[in-house]
């Protein structure tokens, strides 16, 4: 079969022959059905069809059909047939030749030339269209394909008008296509110097076979019998090749116009470099880089690993193109490299009288803090260097962490870096991305050095106890690297892939709570705890730091607003008893807005508070006296615990059911440690008043429900088994304790009585509620001695070994 490339069927729609070997002689012309054969060997055309009056090469590659067309036109052969393919799915060119799907209407053309070719060269042909013709019959004969056909008379016309605007309008279309495209310009002298402008046929013939239509499009031009019809499909396929032309013509101008743009910005770059070179002020891209580089390293104490690695950075940047993509990541590698600041350190300030200043300018309290910072200093003094460090600060929210971390690097004199931790899930946040990425960045901790300028700086690593982990890693795993002295002074950074020394970093990390930091980050620091202030250090805090703070923000003077101290202990007691400050902080900044809304609508006053203002100033209270303080109930007793906002108190109800069998129950979002305890303590107490027959008969007769509020918020922790033991025994004798007493403490199943933590937060939450006698475990003496005088102060302590000791206490004359 003859495939597209055997028997070509694309005819170029611009003949490349001359205008002269085109036509035939004008003599020879006679009617067609006289001279031409109705039967013609078929060539099929894939592309274009040929058109009456054309001429085009044909190119055979098929063995075959070569051989046998060179067999007939050795024989004579002087006409084939040209007819169009329809297309097919799968190709036409790859169909058998049954298969074929012709077209009814080709051209029958005289063969005017055939080259004879080498044996393994392909035939070529060339061929003259000549007459139109109909398919009656064809049939396939291998290697060919041959038909029966019905040629067209010559079609009659009478010019007129309408004939003659459509020829002009395609002369004018031609002109156009050639104003916008040259490459008609051979196709319009053929036209005007060898057809027939006054033939309209033969003028739409040869316009439609300029155009780039396809083959449908043409075809449907050659079987169109009616000559206004095939002028008038002519013309629409001229108009919509003028519109192709000229969006062509614009893209190019566009495309030009940009490159013309660059070319000569290239152009003038490049003469300014020479001009630059010759006059001796500038130097290559590479060589000014290089240069940079060099010179930040003359001035930096590099190890030899780092040494190494600038070296050979340097040596490839020297041989890269400043247009590779691999230049800018060479740069951006060794700028990194090179910003460091290798050997570079902060003198210390081992001055501890001014370190003591500052640290008493900027915080009130937190001695425990302040000596360890102290103590920090003194032991540099006596060695020479501050390293090896790792502060935790925990505490609750508001008690001055964060602050407290740019106090100490400002008594040190050291540069200041802070970043949260907070919700970080993605271990190349600490180590770095590998160069490997787009984008790819240093870990925190190195971006830090750099920003600081100098490899000794205070970093601050805020909500240690909110650091996450995902399917990037873990992120806690990585800072075990960085926060072990014995292993930072080696940190491997993955972009830096260099070593760089941590060790004289001082870090100081923050926290809420100790609970959720993993247990081998944990044993990397020292931990202080921060536990929050009492109403008399609130006060201090205000009035030193909190309030003129404010005052300055809002733009008021020391004198405009006036807080006494007794407005502002009633704004610490009823609308800011939490550990920290944050509350009452924002407490102030309401007053002091609604303040400057008064002076500005009122002029130029001053303005007092009096606790009786505080209601329109900052609404109702939000912590009331607790009735249970002033009237003591049977079943319920006060206990002391702690959170991560800090101490607080707990008020433990139980009340008893009737029921047929004795039982016990409790409620308030327990966890489970403090299920056990009231477990425990129900036992305990039940199998102490077992000696007592009324008791043991309210046991057996009743369910005890006990109930620990809030209920919407989740509790746990062993520390309130004696308070949970004191509310179950008060409610069994139907007797209530001791005014006034606050309790904490583990109870066992035996009646000792455990140590527990927190004594500090405890002691200030009873404190915040009034309360002045407290029971701790005997153990937890020492932890209570160990406190601040100002937090000892007015509080009567109780420290018991059992739980009957607890009972001499809050019931002096009940039962034991």
């Amino acid at each position: 079969m003859a495939k597209k490339e055997e028997v070509e069927g694309k005819v170029p729609p611009k003949p490349e022959v001359s205008a002269k070997d085109q036509l035939t002689d004008k003599t020879s012309v006679m009617v067609a059905k006289d001279i031409l054969p109705t039967t013609l060997v078929v060539l099929p055309l894939y592309e274009r069809p040929l058109f009456p009056q054309m001429m085009g090469p044909i190119l055979i590659d098929n063995p075959a059909i070569k051989n046998a067309l060179i067999s007939d036109v050795e024989k004579s052969l002087q006409y084939v047939g040209m007819v169009l393919v329809r297309p097919q799915d799968d190709g036409a060119n790859q169909l058998a030749p049954t298969e074929l799907e012709f077209h009814e209407v080709g051209v029958a053309a005289k063969i005017l030339e055939a080259a004879l070719p080498q044996p393994d060269a392909p035939l070529h042909l060339m061929v003259q269209a000549l007459e139109r013709f109909s398919v009656q019959e064809i049939v396939a004969e291998k290697p060919m394909w041959r038909a029966t056909v019905k040629y067209w008379p010559k079609a009659r016309f009478e010019t007129n008008e309408e004939l003659k605007a459509y020829s002009a309008s395609i002369i004018e279309c031609i002109k156009e296509l050639v104003n916008l495209d040259p490459l008609f310009k051979e196709g319009l002298t053929l036209l005007l110097d060898k057809i027939n402008l006054n033939d309209p046929g033969s003028l739409a013939d040869f316009a439609a076979s300029m155009t780039t239509a396809t083959g449908a499009e043409l075809q449907k031009v050659l079987e169109a019998k009616s000559i206004r019809s095939r002028i008038e499909q002519t013309l629409f396929l001229l108009k919509k090749e003028t519109q192709i032309t000229k969006l062509k013509v614009q893209i190019n101008e566009r495309i030009d116009e940009r490159l013309t743009k660059q070319q000569r910005e290239f152009f003038l770059r490049e003469q300014l470099k020479e001009i630059k070179k010759e006059l001796g002020i500038s130097k290559e891209d590479t060589e000014t880089e290089t240069d940079k580089f060099e010179k930040r390293v003359s001035k930096l104490v590099l190890t030899d690993e780092a040494q190494e690695r600038v070296r050979e950075e340097l040596d490839k940047l020297r041989l890269l193109e400043p247009s590779s993509p691999e230049f800018n990541v060479t740069r951006g590698y060794l700028d990194w490299l090179t910003e460091l600041p290798w050997g570079v350190y902060t003198k210390d300030n081992y001055d501890i009288q001014k370190a003591a200043r500052i640290l008493d300018q900027d915080h009130y309290g937190l001695t425990d803090v302040k000596d360890r910072i102290l103590e920090l200093i003194s032991v540099g003094i006596i060695k020479g260097d501050l390293a090896g460090s790792i502060i935790l600060l925990v505490g609750p929210p508001g008690v001055g962490k964060t602050s407290i971390g740019q106090s100490i690097a400002r008594s040190l004199g050291r540069k200041f870096y802070r970043f949260s931790l907070g919700g970080m899930r993605d271990e190349a946040e600490i180590k770095g991305h590998r160069r490997t990425y787009i984008g790819a960045l240093p870990g925190k901790f190195i971006q830090a050095i750099k920003t600081c300028k100098t490899a000794n700086p205070l970093i601050m690593l805020d909500e240690l106890d909110k650091i996450g982990a995902s399917f990037h890693g873990d992120p806690a795993s990585a800072l075990l690297e960085v926060l072990d002295p014995e292993q930072n002074r080696e940190f491997l950074d993955h972009y830096l892939d260099v070593r760089f020394d941590l060790s004289k970093v001082l870090f100081i990390c923050t926290a809420n709570q100790l609970e959720t930091i993993p247990r081998p980050l944990l044993d990397r620091t020292e931990i202080i705890r921060l536990s929050g202030y009492i109403l008399e250090e609130k006060l201090q805090i205000a009035r030193r730091h909190l309030l003129p703070k404010q005052l300055k923000e809002h733009g008021l003077q020391r004198g405009q607003v006036t807080i006494p101290n007794s407005v502002m202990r009633e704004i610490i007691d009823g609308y800011a008893r939490e550990a920290g400050v944050r509350s009452l902080e924002n407490n102030i900044k309401k007053i002091l807005r609604k303040s400057a809304k008064h002076i500005v609508q009122d002029g130029n006053r001053k303005i007092k508070l009096t606790t009786t203002d505080l209601r329109d100033y900052l609404g109702r209270r939000h912590f009331s006296q607790e009735k249970v303080f002033k009237q003591p109930r049977v079943g319920v007793v006060t206990g002391l615990a702690y959170t991560s906002l800090g101490g607080t108190t707990l008020h433990i109800e139980a009340t008893p059911v009737p029921s047929k069998a004795g039982s016990f129950k409790q409620t308030g979002q327990l966890g489970k440690v403090m299920i056990e305890s009231s477990e425990i303590a129900y036992t305990y107490v039940r199998s102490l008043l077992n000696h007592d027959e009324q008791a043991r008969r309210f046991f057996g007769n009743n369910l005890i429900h006990l109930h620990v509020p809030a209920g919407a918020t989740p509790k746990d922790g062993p520390s309130a088994g004696i308070t949970m033991a004191c509310v179950i025994y008060s409610t069994a004798i139907n007797k209530p304790i001791k005014k006034n007493i606050a309790m904490t403490g583990e109870l066992t199943v035996t009646g000792l009585v455990m140590p527990i933590g927190g004594i500090k937060e405890k002691v200030i939450a009873a404190k915040r509620a009034k309360i002045k006698t407290l029971i701790f475990p005997q153990e937890n003496e020492s932890d209570f001695a160990d406190l601040d005088e100002h937090i000892r102060k007015g509080i009567s302590p109780h420290f018991v070994s059992t739980f009957g000791e607890v009972l001499k206490i809050c019931f002096p004359a009940g039962k034991k």
